[in-house]
């Protein structure tokens, strides 16, 4: 009766939902029946059947035939007792025989139940909720798939900084164009990237151009860079909490809200801005309850009488939202202020009226829905320290008030539960936000809450007399937050497992299984209701397609740069697409004249880290099938010269890159590990193509004109570099680099050229299940086919 554990099992990691599995979607992994009945359906009776007993007791503990007579053959034969039982029991007798029999039927089944569920996901009352181990033991034996994957030591969780840095230095990194890098780069801290970046441009190995290239091909010029420059200042999204505002500024009790209160039109109109441009993507309050709440505020306005403490907070937290999404023509057509002035006004507003409904100590659930509110539009693109530390005393202050427990449990209303899952879940958010911007991971663990998510209704089904119960299969007004809050948790899965499979406590097929099954289970509960057609459900698919593509790339990025380890060439083919794809959709995001209302929240869901990978990719290989796709969102993150071919453009990018990190490390004053240093400049073993002097004829540059003079194969890093050359690996379909020797990539006859290719060999990841990875990612298309057929 035991199931056999599989990866399938390990799917929507994140789907606690209040509605039952037929609703919400369950999971298309290894998931029981016997299991899923006996948590959503109360269990039926085992009936035994009381048939009479004819045979004698002894015959029948050694499994005789009996022939009935007294005393019987068998008994007679062998000298036993020959005991029958009566014909008959009495009535009181017969019903005590029965439950004893129907309970051992039940307990039987709950014995199968039980044993079934030992390799799959515990499940929680209405979703599936995996442990922290997701099914693994950490006593689990090592993986064979991750046998042999290294992740970079350049890249790791935890930061550390000299005791005199400049504190007056935003903490909020450099600016790159559209891009904000910190000292984290995908959530890990690297605090070596300078000299990684510098080792790759000065390693001749990575240039592969010939004499004639590199004299119509020189080496771009980059500004000298300073330590003032606005490179290094708050970009015009960032909104800085008040200095004050955690501690409490002198005089907050004596200033009057009327002095940062607007009129009711102009209020008004900041509503209508909300309701338009933050509620659908940022639902955090009840609408037709924040409405009746409105009026009730003005009405006490009007008539002299000072509102609660904690809806004021609500109603300027709401307003602070409002301005923040404005764009600023439209503010100043209808304020006729600058919107810097209008959005400091609401800020200092909010910030007031939570100081004084003391948001520290509140257990007012409305007070803590202001708060959240208020980090919405500071947790976008630039996210300091400060914003981490407000984001964490919120989570903490949710926890003392009990919002990681559903309210179900405490017999609230419908409506009360609502709401407090949409405050907890953005809180959720808003952790793992912090985490990949400030580090060193999300605060919330899983196993530390229950809390359902929201049901996927819309706010007027929650007034009515019967409240829904479950989800409806159709779009809401709560689609876009709760497919949001989802893919969140799947993140939050992924931040879980990454440090376990590096302890080699979980598979990698394991985990791209899960998220493979995730997309699967998302796809089939969700994309069946959206309509291109209409633009918020547009955004909400390209929202979806970022948040679940870029997971692909949480997992397998440490190991594209491995520095004894190359990656299979299938899996790189999944960095490469997942990656792509994610920065177009992102793009799109931005560009869509459709999606204008929600532009101004584009930088919470990714803030273009990917493109350097990306760029690494092609500034290695150009000839790979996403190259054009590649470089033109290169172009639009990047702020490059328009003249220069795309070699040049790279080494813009990545010398510009180098410069501003060094800078910005040496004013942050960054420690590193000392073993760091002798890692800087390793690499794997190359390929006769790569070596120095070996000039590969494929090395143009494909989509310039056939006037630009071709640019070559530059290798790009030295070893553990910020993102290192990808390399081939001996799997299915993975030949795309050495799969022949191009003429002039080797000399004939090279003894030399020969060894290190077989001595490669050895250190390729071939231990990987192809049969298990086929099942998640068919041949036919995750071929490891990389570059583009040469003509």
């Amino acid at each position: 009766m035991e199931e056999e554990p599989s990866f399938a099992g390990a799917t929507s990691s994140h789907n606690r939902s209040a509605s039952p599995p037929s609703v919400q979607g369950a999971s298309n992994g290894a998931q029981t029946a016997g299991s899923t009945a006996g948590k959503h359906a109360p269990q039926s009776k085992v009936r035994r059947r009381n048939r009479m007993i004819t045979s004698c007791l002894e015959c029948r503990r050694r499994k005789l035939k009996c022939d009935k007579s007294h005393p019987c053959t068998n008994c007679t034969k062998f000298a036993r007792d020959c005991v029958f039982l009566a014909p008959a029991l009495d009535s009181a007798s017969q019903l005590r025989l029965t439950e004893i029999k129907e309970k051992m039927g039940s307990l039987e089944k709950v014995l199968e139940q039980d044993v079934a569920r030992k390799g799959s996901q515990k499940k929680s009352a209405n979703g599936v909720v995996p442990s922290e181990g997701d099914g693994e033991s950490d006593d689990a034996p090592e993986a064979e798939d991750a046998k042999d994957l290294e992740p970079t030591p350049l890249a790791m969780a935890d930061a550390a900084y000299d005791d005199d840095p400049d504190d007056d230095l935003m903490d909020l990194g450099i600016q790159m164009g559209r891009m904000r890098l910190t000292d984290r780069v995908g959530g890990f801290f690297r605090p070596k990237i300078a000299e990684e970046l510098d080792a790759t441009l000065k390693d001749k190995r990575n240039d592969h151009r010939s004499p004639g290239e590199k004299a119509a091909s020189p080496e771009p010029h980059v500004p000298m860079l300073t330590r003032s420059q606005a490179w290094l200042s708050p970009g015009p999204s960032y909104i800085a909490p008040s200095c004050g505002f955690f501690f409490g500024t002198a005089g907050t009790n004596q200033t009057s809200l009327i002095d940062f209160l607007p009129s009711k039109t102009a209020a008004d109109r900041l509503l209508q801005q909300f309701w338009v441009a933050v509620h659908y993507i940022c639902r955090l309050v009840h609408k037709p309850t924040f409405e009746r709440q409105y009026e009730l505020f003005w009405t006490d306005v009007s008539n002299g009488v000072e509102p609660p403490n904690s809806l004021q907070a609500l109603v300027f937290a709401v307003l602070f939202n409002g301005v923040v999404s404005m764009p600023e023509e439209n503010i100043r057509r209808d304020f006729g202020v600058p919107k810097v002035n209008l959005v400091d006004n609401f800020r200092l507003g909010t910030e007031t009226a939570l100081a004084r409904a003391n948001f520290l100590r509140t257990t007012k659930v409305e007070t803590l829905q202001a708060f959240t509110m208020y980090l919405i539009p500071l947790m976008r693109d630039q996210v300091s320290r400060a914003h981490a530390a407000l984001t964490g005393t919120a989570i903490r202050m949710a926890e003392c008030m009990g919002l990681h427990r559903d309210g179900t449990e405490y017999s609230l209303t419908p409506l009360e539960t609502h709401i407090r899952r949409l405050i907890w879940y953005h809180l959720c958010f808003l952790d793992v936000r912090a985490a990949e911007a400030q580090g060193p991971r999300p605060a919330i663990r899983k196993e530390d809450f229950d809390t359902y998510l929201p049901l996927n209704v819309d706010d007027n089904d929650l007034l009515t007399f019967l409240p829904p119960i479950k989800s409806v299969h159709r779009w809401t007004d709560m689609t876009f937050s709760l497919m949001k809050f989802e893919c969140i948790e799947m993140h939050r899965t992924i931040w879980v497992d990454r440090p376990r499979l590096e302890k080699k406590k979980i598979s990698l097929t394991a985990i791209l299984g899960k998220i493979e099954n995730f997309r699967k289970s998302m796809d089939a509960k969700y994309l069946p209701i959206i309509n291109e057609a209409i633009p918020i459900q547009r955004a909400c698919r390209l929202v979806y397609s970022v948040l679940f593509h870029r997971m692909h790339i949480m997992v397998l990025h440490r190991y594209h740069n491995s520095t004894s380890t190359r990656i299979p060439d299938r899996l790189r083919q999944i960095i490469l697409t997942s990656g792509t794809q994610m920065i177009e959709d992102a793009i799109k995001l931005e560009t869509d004249p459709a999606l204008t209302p929600w532009t101004w929240y584009s930088g919470g869901w990714q803030q273009y880290h990917v493109c350097f990978l990306l760029l690494i990719e092609i500034f290695s290989y150009p000839m790979r099938r996403e190259a054009d796709r590649i470089w033109k969102c290169i172009d639009y993150v990047f702020d490059v010269p328009s003249e220069y071919t795309r070699d040049q453009k790279a080494r813009f990018i990545l010398t510009e890159l180098r410069d501003k990190t060094g800078i910005y490390r040496d004013m942050r004053k960054v420690r590193a590990p000392t073993a760091l240093e002798k890692r800087i400049g390793l690499t794997p073993p190359r390929r006769s193509s790569e070596l120095p002097g070996q000039y590969n004829p494929l090395a143009y540059d494909r989509g310039l004109s056939s006037t630009s003079p071709p640019i070559g194969l530059g290798a790009a890093a030295s070893g553990e570099a910020f993102f290192p050359p990808p390399a081939h690996v001996g799997s299915p379909g993975s030949g795309s680099e050495t799969s022949s020797s191009f003429p002039g990539s080797s000399k004939p006859g090279s003894v030399n050229n020969e060894i290190m290719v077989e001595s490669m060999k050895d250190d390729l990841m071939v231990d990987i299940d192809w049969n298990e990875w086929d099942k998640l990612f068919p041949p036919d298309i995750n071929t490891g086919d990389l570059n583009i057929p040469y003509p």
